[in-house]
């Protein structure tokens, strides 16, 4: 069982089990490629916008509208291409499918806390092959508030029936994972391997800062050379 007083790991999902935004800037290109239009980074820096979600595929349609080529048929063959471009492209970091199962057999409990809506997590998460590691998943449509809100992950330790004192949050983003679990009181994390938005330094005040997912088996006390030599990851 899980020593130093900790039963419970909450998780960000994208960018801290997978690179997401790797995934995105490939769907990207393959859109761009096929309405001959733009770039791969000009229609990522779409998703980026305040005034659109950063999962909108409304996104796209802005984009074809800015480059003269949009209709409707366009946009449904450049939205259904970018989503299965990016869900195809998706894959673990190394050692994160090791690294889970080992924490899962010494008796962790986990949960994913994502601002991701529930088809899109739970097709991430099948697609990757970690869907069996995490119970529950809280996704937007659980507490209706976005991280850095509090509500998800207290959502996710009342799931776990656990207490802040008791769980790791690990998240690739200072502002929307690790701040929220510092306040609560969580043992944090930070994810800097898969953090491209945030300047050298800036680790919210994370308890521990990782650049490879198996790092983390040795910060709860583990072999830290878990899933090197092995697996998919």
């Amino acid at each position: 069982m899980p020593g130093n007083g900790t039963s419970s790991l909450i998780f960000d999902m994208d960018n801290t089990l997978f690179d997401l935004v790797g995934a995105k800037m490939r769907a990207c290109g393959r859109v761009s490629a096929h309405c001959r239009a733009g770039s791969a980074g000009e229609l990522f820096s779409y998703f980026l916008r305040r005034a659109g979600g950063f999962e909108d595929p409304e996104n796209i349609r802005d984009f074809l509208c800015h480059h003269g080529c949009y209709s409707e048929e366009v946009y449904q063959q450049c939205t259904e291409i970018y989503q299965g471009e990016k869900l195809r492209d998706l894959t673990p970091y190394p050692g994160v499918r090791d690294t889970l199962r080992l924490l899962a057999d010494t008796g962790f409990r986990m949960a994913i806390v994502t601002d991701a809506h529930l088809p899109d997590a739970h097709a991430r998460l099948n697609r990757t092959r970690l869907a069996e590691f995490f119970d529950p998943v809280v996704t937007f449509e659980v507490t209706r508030a976005h991280k850095p809100s509090t509500l998800p992950f207290l959502s996710a330790l009342l799931q776990l029936r656990t207490t802040a004192r008791e769980t790791f949050l690990i998240g690739d983003s200072p502002v929307r994972d690790i701040a929220p679990g510092m306040i609560l009181g969580m043992t944090t994390v930070y994810a800097r391997y898969g953090d491209r938005f945030s300047h050298p330094g800036q680790y919210g005040g994370a308890h521990h800062a990782i650049d490879d997912f198996r790092e983390l088996a040795g910060i709860l006390g583990l072999p830290p050379d878990t899933g090197r030599n092995g697996g998919v990851g």
